[in-house]
């Protein structure tokens, strides 16, 4: 289903610093043996391109109209999907789910045309996406904040699977989950075998 090398991604990861080794608190509350910053990742121009090529035919597969996901992580991902899929004559709209409802302006939750087409037309078909799943929480409230304008959830994917419930907790949801690497409870970080 995939149309990248996963091993690619983890090696480039590798050599720009967005995996280390050490000693890190996790935003779960968590602690961990490495730390991973998917937007040193996403942020570097072949990185986008790696996580992409390896995402985005995953997201097509489950026919996805939009994507998006909890800003930070997800933004530069969503950037280099939307622009992706638009060379590929293949166009998924684009949108980010924020943190809170900002306090100014048009007060949104979720930026991007996504709420406007949502409230006229049937279920818009949606992908999750952000750069890492630790508990899930991040990605299950931005799954809840898109269901409740009226979209439909048809994925949800991430870079890294750390194995610590969320994804778990995604799939009995309901959703299809897929990451391109995964973390045993050790630490290491080998390539999804999904």
């Amino acid at each position: 289903m995939t149309g990248g090398e996963p091993k690619s991604v983890l090696e480039l990861a590798s050599s720009l610093g967005a995996l280390v080794f050490g000693d890190f608190l996790l935003s779960s509350g968590q602690r961990s043996t490495y730390y991973f910053d998917g937007r040193l990742l996403t942020l570097d121009p072949e990185g986008a391109h790696l996580v992409t090529k390896v995402l985005l035919p995953v997201i097509y597969h489950y026919g996805a109209e939009a994507v998006g996901g909890p800003t930070l992580g997800a933004d530069p991902m969503v950037g280099a999907m939307i622009l992706t899929s638009h060379v590929e004559q293949r166009p998924i709209r684009g949108f980010l789910v924020r943190k809170a409802t900002k306090g100014h302006g048009t007060a949104r939750l979720i930026e991007g045309s996504l709420a406007e087409r949502a409230s006229k037309e049937p279920p818009i078909q949606v992908a999750i996406v952000d750069d890492t799943c630790s508990t899930g929480g991040n990605l299950i409230s931005a799954i809840e904040a898109v269901e409740n304008i009226g979209c439909k959830v048809v994925c949800v994917v991430t870079i890294l699977d750390r194995q610590q419930g969320g994804s778990k907790e995604i799939r009995k949801r309901g959703y299809p989950f897929y990451s391109i690497l995964v973390a045993d409870p050790a630490g290491s970080i080998t390539p999804s075998s999904e």
